[in-house]
């Protein structure tokens, strides 16, 4: 069973956000594999009518860098992140990009920057609902922004992980663990 909670002092935030003079709010949503997070967040949106973002950050981002949205993918799987992104605070995002003919234009951290700058645009120009992309962390020094992480029993992760992909069940559990660990190690 997945669990939903907004503090009210945010929810306050949220039905007055116009009077106070906020114009956009984002809520981040991470989650275990398999918990439900994509579900609830795409059921927040739309209950919220504002837009809900996933994958689609990848294609934006490649839409914007040239860079093939094949590499994108890459990091997102696990071949090539990097667990340093966020030890180094130079690497995060800050308006500056590798160029195409630098030899660090595809880097993993370039790749990263690039969705840090979707995500960040868009957080001046909407509200929206974004799932991973570390985007908690990537707007953690936005004051319109509500995170949220979004787990389950293994079980549950487990048994909703089967009903989305052929495997044995030793196998997805197998999965997940890896899944999860890729993700939490993305913010070491």
């Amino acid at each position: 069973m997945t669990c939903f909670m907004m503090n009210l002092s945010r929810k306050h935030i949220w039905e007055n956000k116009e009077e106070i003079g906020m114009d956009q709010v984002v809520i981040t949503i991470a989650r275990q594999y398999g918990s439900g997070g994509r579900t609830v967040g795409k059921m927040l949106a739309e209950r919220l009518g504002i837009s809900f973002y996933d994958k689609q950050i990848i294609q934006m981002a490649s839409d914007e860098s040239g860079i093939d949205v094949k590499l994108f993918g890459k990091v997102e799987e696990g071949d090539k992140v990097k667990g340093s992104l966020f030890g180094n605070k130079e690497s995060i995002y800050k308006g500056n990009l590798h160029q195409p003919g630098s030899k660090e234009f595809i880097s993993d951290e370039n790749l990263f920057n690039y969705q840090a700058k979707i995500l960040k645009e868009l957080a001046e120009q909407e509200s929206y609902v974004v799932i991973g992309r570390c985007a908690d962390f990537i707007l953690r020094d936005n004051p319109n922004v509500v995170s949220v992480f979004i787990h389950a029993p293994f079980d549950y992760c487990v048994d909703r992980g089967l009903e989305k992909q052929s495997m044995t069940r030793a196998q997805m559990e197998k999965y997940i663990q890896k899944t999860d660990k890729q993700k939490g190690d993305y913010y070491m």
